[in-house]
C-alpha cells in the first residue's frame, strides 16, 4: 500500500518549481520583495537628485522621468551581474532562473522594463510569481 498523496493543502509555496520551503533558494516573501522596492525607489530618487539636481522631484518634462529612469538602470544592470537589485541585495532576496543559469544582462533588462511597465508586476500568478517572472523563467529567491 502506498501513501495517500499529498493534498494540495498541505503543499507550500515554491514546492512545484522544486524549491525549498524555507531558507535559501524558498520564495522570498512578499514583506521582502516590498521592503526591496521601497529601498531602490529611495535609493533611485537619491541618486537622481545628486546627478540631475532637484527638479526631478518636481519639474516636468525630461527630469520627470529620471527617477524611474535611475531605477531601470541602477536594477537592471545589478540584477543582471549580481542576480538582484540594490534594494534586494539589501533585504537579502535575488532573482533566479528556475534552470538554474544566471539571469544574464539581456533578461534582467526584460524583466526591469516589464517590472517598470507596472502592469506586468501586479497580476501576480502561481507560486508568487509576477508575468514578468512567468515569461522570463524567473523567480525571486531567498539568499540566506
Amino acid at each position: 500500500m502506498t501513501a495517500p498523496a499529498a493534498d494540495a493543502d498541505d503543499r507550500y509555496p515554491g514546492e512545484s518549481l522544486g524549491l525549498p520551503e524555507t531558507g535559501r533558494g524558498a520564495l522570498a516573501s512578499w514583506r521582502a520583495r516590498f521592503a526591496a522596492l521601497i529601498i531602490d525607489w529611495a535609493a533611485s530618487m537619491a541618486l537622481a537628485v545628486i546627478l540631475f539636481g532637484v527638479g526631478v522631484l518636481r519639474e516636468p518634462g525630461w527630469r520627470s522621468w529620471m527617477i524611474m529612469t535611475v531605477f531601470f538602470v541602477q536594477s537592471s544592470v545589478l540584477t543582471g551581474l549580481a542576480g538582484g537589485s540594490f534594494g534586494q541585495i539589501l533585504a537579502r532576496i535575488g532573482v533566479a532562473r528556475l534552470n538554474g543559469r544566471p539571469i544574464g544582462i539581456l533578461r534582467a533588462v526584460a524583466r526591469q522594463a516589464m517590472i517598470c511597465l507596472v502592469l506586468p508586476t501586479i497580476v501576480i500568478g502561481a507560486e508568487r510569481r509576477a508575468l514578468n517572472d512567468l515569461a522570463l523563467g524567473t523567480v525571486v529567491i531567498n539568499r540566506r
